[in-house]
């Protein structure tokens, strides 16, 4: 019995309506057999402040630290602001990446984004790995998923549109993959 793949996804919009929440529902409903979503609430997230965290960590930076940990991957769903990273995904980086035992460390992360531009969120996506470089996480590279026109392919807050449907499907089995590409290591004896 294969074992289950646990994925905790990140949104890097708060709205209510967000595009990017949505799409991480959408890896919910198309997550293959044996793959679980669950989506990180980052709203309670303070403002990183290491004169806090020195002290401990916030409960929700504490949970969302041990939620990384407990995943065997993470899942970001991005918009760009300002050809970048939000404010309050690199917020929650931030915090989870502290130290001690910082829990990216080694885990595998594919990283989506949709954006009602056309060129959907490629600058956010990049910059993006290249935290995830400094951090020593796994970054999918393909396949890539860039939605642009998302008022076009989200109706009432459901991902419809077909062939951006295939792309995150074809993402979530090539999360699964690297998981397990992962275990397989894990298990290896050293050399």
């Amino acid at each position: 019995m294969a074992e289950t793949i646990r994925l905790l996804g990140m949104s890097g919009s708060l709205r209510k309506d967000s595009f990017n929440t949505a799409l991480l529902h959408a890896a919910q409903e198309l997550a293959p057999a044996g793959m679980t979503v669950e989506i990180a609430d980052l709203s309670a997230m303070p403002l990183y402040n290491d004169d806090v965290r020195e002290k401990g960590y916030p409960a929700p930076a504490q949970a969302l630290r041990e939620g990384i940990r407990r995943a065997d991957a993470v899942l970001i769903a991005t918009p760009e602001y300002n050809y970048s990273i939000p404010g309050v995904l690199k917020n929650a980086i931030d915090w989870a990446s502290r130290p001690p035992e910082q829990p990216f460390d080694g885990k595998v992360v594919a990283i989506m984004g949709a954006s009602p531009g056309r060129i959907g969120t490629a600058r956010a996506q990049y910059h993006l790995r290249q935290c995830f470089v400094f951090l020593n996480s796994i970054v999918l590279n393909r396949p890539e998923v860039m939605v642009g026109g998302a008022a076009q392919v989200f109706k009432d807050g459901k991902l419809t549109d077909a062939p951006t449907r295939q792309f995150v499907s074809d993402l979530l089995t090539a999360l699964s993959q690297a998981v397990a590409r992962q275990r397989v290591l894990a298990r290896s004896p050293a050399s």
